[in-house]
């Protein structure tokens, strides 16, 4: 059947002046039995109302049973974040995959490695004598700190993997970093500490997409190890990143949500911004501009929490509303599904994510009568769509044999010389 958006609530009947704008109304928060109901009736106006429209966004997504994508840039597997609230959120089934940055999956092996298992990673402040944590060879993440000693045994781990036979051939990076999850995992159950973010993608075989991967440390070992190879130094490596497949593999996945997934729409939760934020916008442009492919559509449900300014003028910044002129967003609902929100999300997401799991144990415990509980009780084990990237990738090759004529004439321009 062919893509069908979401309907908006029917418009009511046109009022005039006062009558026209939504009342403000609010309860005591010791009235409210939950963070469901501090959300909605507690956070009347200004940055509070903001974080009530992301939260009843998410709210309607999720009830709607659209797949959700993650977009993550930051420290957040250094901070224990991952631990706390992305985790969680994952192992809900909601998620389709994510798009974070090299050093996240760099990090997140840090608190398996043999020698740092016991809390390698510790409080510092934020106004540290920096000089003097150099001298300790302790490094500084924020008002994170561990010693220098973790990099280098995390190299030495990431080198030992990379050398592996498995990884002697050219993949995309969602393989790399579905395989590398699973020596996570190995690592995590050997020495008896919680499970990481790539174990986790892992075991849900949710892909984890990069749109830089040379910006980081995991492909750093990977560079070192093709430089010995180059130096004589090593027989052999044969491992290369296909960045034209792992696009396109994101391309797949979005059009799976638009054509394939019952829902025929996709929502985006967007956390700071960066390549990350821009990697996981970019498949609808990809399929509609640039492959020429027909009725492609941005993302239904569109809503991020980032500190950078409008103003600024960077990729970090730009609103969904912005992103709507370049079919990254759908424009026939964004102004009721849609928003942005000026803040760390470090201080938000533990909430949010807290009050959307209670959502879904209470309509566990009662799903009769509630059209949004099948969405939000949707499977644990979620979509698996990295089982599931070749026979999408094939899908989307076939969608592009019918479209020849105006991939061929795409090639033609007068070049100037």
């Amino acid at each position: 059947m062919p893509p069908q958006s979401h309907p908006s609530p029917p418009a009511a009947p046109e009022a005039r002046g006062i009558a026209r704008l939504r009342p403000v109304r609010v309860r005591r928060v010791d009235e409210c039995q939950n963070l469901d109901e501090l959300f909605r009736d507690c956070l009347p106006a200004f940055g509070g109302a903001y974080l009530r429209r992301i939260y009843t966004i998410l709210d309607h997504a999720i009830g709607l049973g659209c797949p959700l994508t993650v977009s993550i840039s930051g420290p957040v597997t250094v901070s224990g974040q991952h631990l706390t609230w992305l985790i969680p959120l994952l192992e809900t089934g909601w998620v389709a995959y994510i798009s974070t940055t090299d050093a996240v999956c760099y990090h997140d092996g840090h608190r398996s490695l043999d020698a740092y298992t016991a809390d390698p990673i510790r409080e510092v402040s934020i106004h540290s004598d920096d000089a003097r944590l150099r001298d300790e060879q302790i490094i500084r993440v924020t008002d994170m700190a561990f010693e220098e000693g973790v990099l280098l045994d995390q190299d030495r781990f990431l080198s030992a993997v990379l050398s592996r036979p498995e990884f002697q051939k050219k993949m995309t990076g969602t393989e790399l970093r579905y395989r590398l999850g699973a020596y996570y995992a190995a690592q995590e159950q050997r020495n008896g500490v919680p499970a990481g973010l790539l174990s986790t993608c892992h075991r849900l075989a949710i892909p984890i997409l990069v749109g830089a991967p040379a910006d980081g440390s995991v492909f750093l070992n990977s560079m070192k190890l093709w430089a010995m190879r180059r130096a004589g130094l090593i027989p052999e490596y044969g491992f290369e990143l296909d960045l034209h497949a792992e696009v396109f593999e994101a391309c797949a996945y979005h059009r799976w949500g638009l054509f394939d997934h019952p829902a025929h729409a996709l929502a985006t939760l967007i956390l700071g911004g960066g390549v990350p934020k821009n990697y996981n916008l970019q498949p609808e442009p990809a399929l509609g501009q640039i492959l020429g492919l027909p009725e492609v559509r941005g993302y239904q449900f569109d809503v991020q929490i980032v500190t950078a300014p409008v103003t600024d003028g960077s990729l970090s910044s730009c609103p969904p509303a912005e992103a709507v002129t370049w079919g990254k967003v759908d424009k026939d609902s964004y102004l009721q599904t849609t928003e942005s929100m000026q803040a760390d999300y470090t201080v938000v997401m533990p909430f949010l994510v807290k009050a959307l799991l209670e959502n879904r144990r209470r309509r566990e415990q009662a799903p009769e009568n509630d059209p949004r509980a099948a969405g939000y009780l949707r499977p644990r084990e979620g979509y698996r769509l990295f089982e599931q990237r070749e026979t999408l990738c094939e899908r989307l090759t076939s969608a592009l044999s019918t479209n020849r004529d105006w991939l061929l004439d795409s090639l033609r321009y007068p070049l100037a010389v």
